[in-house]
């Protein structure tokens, strides 16, 4: 039987064979919650990259540049990591460079893989839907906080996790501690989160609403994925 497991930080990821299986890359707070939100409301395309010199270099050419270091924007860049900056009426039609501590990260470590998603709490029911029909072994990779393990990826992907158990085997403890960590939860997710070390990162930078917008469920139907060096719209 296909399977799904969770990679809990990328410090862990060589661990993993990712050739002939799908990454979900998830960022809850807030990388790829920004990429689901960017292309839901008209972003044309986003380039992730890892360093800000090669984000710098894409804003020369012409891209929009958004660069988070340590939840703050980085000087010098159009944006920052907010998932409202995505929706401003600048960006639609538009082409994004974005670089992040560790959601862009993330992707960049993935490249092996057959298949790189964006997942999100925003797309979580689309995603799931859409791996449901797919025969390769799903890997979820939490992108973490500077390498360490973090509370909200980690409930991200056993929220995925608990929507495709019937479809996909566990294939370790992961993703079984992953699913009980959002069953117990999800009734009152921003109030489980508000002591995660991120959150209270973020609420000292004055964007608490950043936090309650990147837990909402299911709110987007649109599935990012990696074609070559840019995330674009799946169409499945």
């Amino acid at each position: 039987m296909k399977n799904i497991d969770v990679c809990l930080t990328p410090e862990l990821l060589h661990q993993y064979e990712l050739e002939n299986k799908i990454v979900v890359v998830v960022d809850i707070l807030r990388a790829t919650s920004c990429m689901v939100s960017g292309l839901a409301n008209g972003v044309k395309e986003i380039v992730p990259v890892a360093t800000l010199e090669e984000c710098k270099a894409l804003q020369e050419a012409g891209y929009l540049a958004a660069a988070e270091r340590n939840g703050s924007k980085a000087e010098g860049f159009d944006m920052g990591n907010s998932p409202f900056e995505y929706m401003d009426e600048k960006v639609k039609g538009g082409k994004v460079a974005v670089t992040t501590t560790n959601g862009t990260l993330a992707i960049s470590k993935s490249l092996k893989a057959k298949e790189i998603l964006i997942g999100a709490f925003l797309n979580l029911n689309a995603l799931a839907n859409y791996l449901k029909n797919k025969e390769e072994d799903i890997i979820v990779l939490c992108a973490g906080w500077k390498g360490k393990f973090n509370l909200e990826d980690t409930l991200f992907a056993g929220a995925l996790c608990h929507q495709l158990k019937s479809d996909f085997e566990f294939a370790c403890d992961a993703p079984l501690a992953a699913e009980a960590m959002y069953l117990t939860a999800r009734q009152n997710m921003m109030k489980y989160m508000e002591d995660s070390s991120h959150a209270k990162r973020l609420a000292k930078l004055n964007v608490k609403k950043d936090i309650a917008y990147c837990v909402q469920e299911s709110i987007y139907d649109v599935i990012p994925y990696l074609s070559g060096k840019t995330l674009l719209p799946l169409v499945p």
